[in-house]
């Protein structure tokens, strides 16, 4: 049997951990924590994507170097050089470009992260020791595509979201 002491000490703790929960929550909004997804999911692909190019629609040497000759697809019984180096490099430059704007700004944002998502894949393919960063990429391409842009998007001010 409880004595009256510890019955009032057991009913502090949730009420504690209420307010804790409360403070928590208003630190992150769902609407806040779901634009800073997007935007960190976007970044490292853009910062790539800036690199393969040199002006508009001219890819660099170096990108199109990359898929010619270092890049190597890692499946069973390869590794394998990628298909059409140039238009791979193309595809994948231009992809990590209009993807993350696509993000930050909100808009087809579930398609945008499946993008992401498939060249994540990709990128495990071309270099499988990376696996732990590429795993937070398709974890954040996973909970924008789950979950949405958030009402900070212009999916949400288009009214192009699920309720």
């Amino acid at each position: 049997m409880a004595t009256e002491g510890q019955s009032a000490g057991n009913r502090g703790w949730p009420g504690l951990l209420g307010q804790a929960d409360a403070i928590v929550r208003a630190i992150a909004p769902p609407s806040l924590t779901q634009l800073v997804l997007r935007l960190a999911l976007a970044v490292p692909f853009w910062r790539s994507g800036i690199n393969k190019w040199d002006g508009f629609l001219q890819l660099n040497d170096v990108a199109v170097l990359l898929f010619s000759s270092e890049f190597k697809l890692h499946l069973p019984g390869g590794p394998y050089a990628f298909p059409a180096p140039v238009a791979m490099a193309f595809a994948a430059g231009s992809a990590e470009i209009l993807l993350p704007i696509l993000l930050v700004f909100g808009l087809m944002t579930r398609f945008a992260a499946l993008g992401l998502l498939i060249m994540t894949i990709v990128v495990q393919l071309t270099v499988p020791s990376g696996w732990p960063l590429h795993l937070t990429w398709a974890a954040m391409a996973l909970a924008v595509m789950a979950r949405g842009p958030g009402r900070i998007s212009l999916d949400h001010l288009i009214g192009n979201h699920e309720k």
